[in-house]
């Protein structure tokens, strides 16, 4: 007996309840009239690859990994692909009809699809960019940066050490500069990306030196709550470009709904709105 089974997809990770993802793709289910239905799971790391088996048998199409799971969820696929390989962490799993667990980086492609749409102008060639932070969002946001033809990354993080990492990972056109020099990397920099919780509600606040940051540079922060960073009203007072981090989530999530549900969703103001909900 063939019948058609409602498609499912969600999110995993370990805290999950502040995720936005459910918003945003229900949003999409709902407007694009689909029949499915994507879901937050609270799952710890003893129970990872237990439920990732698990989830194709009751009719997953695929999920989303946040964290902490990221890096432990590449390592559980049967298949991955090039950009999550150099990331070396997943954020999209694609369940196959076999069982077979693809997975896949979208944070990257995220990352500069909102840049091309809230700053067309933006040119990644112009000259350096500046990375704050060292983790898996530098991780994604160093090699977009490096397939945009960036010229030179300087990359500064509170642990040097996991800058250096960065740089033995990804090469001669990154370079590590001390946390307490960040300040100054801001004065060459064409393209300046905060990709650590710094700034955010709740978290320590981003003590970082602007006062270097040049007029016309293209200035982005990760964190999208709030919305307006110190960073980004500080860099708009300057006269940079500014891009807020919300539609990195928003753009990240597209090609994970398209091969789940069939169907490319757009970003746009809605869906800005039903993600902030």
């Amino acid at each position: 007996m063939s019948h058609d089974r409602i498609p499912l997809a969600g999110v995993i990770g370990s805290p999950i309840a502040h995720s936005r993802s459910p918003q945003l793709h229900g949003h999409w289910l709902r407007t694009l009239s689909i029949r499915g239905f994507y879901i937050p799971m609270d799952v710890t790391e003893t129970d990872l690859g237990q439920v990732l088996r698990m989830l194709p048998r009751m009719g997953f199409v695929g999920v989303n990994i946040t964290v902490p799971h990221k890096e432990r969820a590449m390592a559980l696929a049967d298949m991955v692909t090039d950009r999550a390989a150099i990331i070396g962490a997943a954020n999209t799993l694609v369940f196959q009809k076999d069982g077979v667990i693809q997975a896949d980086n979208t944070d990257g492609y995220g990352f500069i699809e909102n840049l091309r749409q809230n700053a067309p102008g933006w040119d990644p060639t112009a000259g350096p960019a500046a990375v704050l932070g060292a983790g898996g969002a530098a991780r994604a946001v160093v090699a977009a940066l490096l397939d945009a033809e960036v010229p030179e990354i300087l990359i500064s993080n509170r642990t040097r050490l996991r800058a250096e990492v960065l740089q033995q990972d990804f090469g001669h056109r990154l370079r590590v500069v001390d946390w307490v020099q960040a300040g100054n990397m801001l004065e060459q920099a064409a393209t300046v990306v905060n990709t650590t919780s710094l700034g955010m509600l709740g978290q320590p606040p981003l003590r970082v030196p602007l006062d270097g940051l040049r007029k016309g540079a293209l200035v982005t922060d990760l964190v999208y709550a709030p919305l307006r960073t110190r960073l980004l009203e500080v860099a708009e007072a300057m006269g940079c470009v500014t891009v807020d981090g919300l539609g990195m989530l928003l753009h990240q999530a597209v090609p994970g709904f398209e091969r789940w549900f069939g169907v490319r969703p757009e970003v746009d103001a809605a869906t800005r709105a039903a993600a902030l909900r």
